[in-house]
């Protein structure tokens, strides 16, 4: 199964994409984690990146494709995937399908997780609390917010014109999210 997870920051995409991988079989690649592992890594990409991420910027196409790429052909040859937080634009998505043609990896599916903003606010704020991450400020939240609805919401009508998009409501609970998931990909043709 190879999944492409969409949603706004505080969606639950994380907590998805590892419950989906996990249930499919598939490899959970999420451009966050690897950005902030180069990060802590100190390495080259890494410090590259650190700038866009602490201001809530979407790191550019370029950088991530060069982290993610290798990756996600790797995990779809060997079981497929589950992709959270790639890609984040439709530039950045239409690159990756030209690509995933000629390596023969396309998606199956576009999950697209919708929730009301004033809920996922709290949850990030809450997040950053209990995780104690520096990235989840209230200002750079809203930040974040106003980047995404720019940026990334579009992706929803991209793959909606692709015949892919699966909406699920990400205010139920995270259990009745998997649920409402995988009872939408189990219906996809084998």
């Amino acid at each position: 199964m190879r999944v492409v997870l969409i949603g706004p920051p505080g969606s639950g995409k994380g907590t998805q994409a590892v419950r989906i991988a996990a249930q499919f079989g598939a490899e959970h690649i999420s451009a966050g984690d690897a950005l902030r592992t180069e990060i802590a890594a100190g390495s080259e990409l890494g410090l590259r990146a650190r700038d866009y991420l602490s201001r809530g910027d979407l790191v550019p196409d370029d950088l991530v494709v060069e982290l993610l790429w290798h990756r996600i052909v790797a995990a779809a040859r060997a079981g497929g995937y589950v992709l959270d937080g790639f890609p984040r634009t439709v530039e950045q998505a239409e690159a990756a399908y030209r690509m995933a043609v000629e390596a023969g990896v396309t998606a199956h599916a576009a999950v697209y997780l919708a929730g009301d903003t004033q809920a996922l606010v709290g949850r990030l704020l809450a997040r950053a609390h209990v995780d104690g991450r520096v990235d989840d400020t209230a200002e750079v939240i809203s930040h974040r917010l106003e980047v995404y609805a720019r940026q990334t919401a579009p992706l929803a009508d991209y793959y909606a014109q692709r015949g892919l998009l699966i909406t699920i409501d990400a205010m139920l609970t995270p259990d009745e999210v998997t649920a409402a998931i995988i009872a939408a990909l189990d219906q996809l043709p084998a």
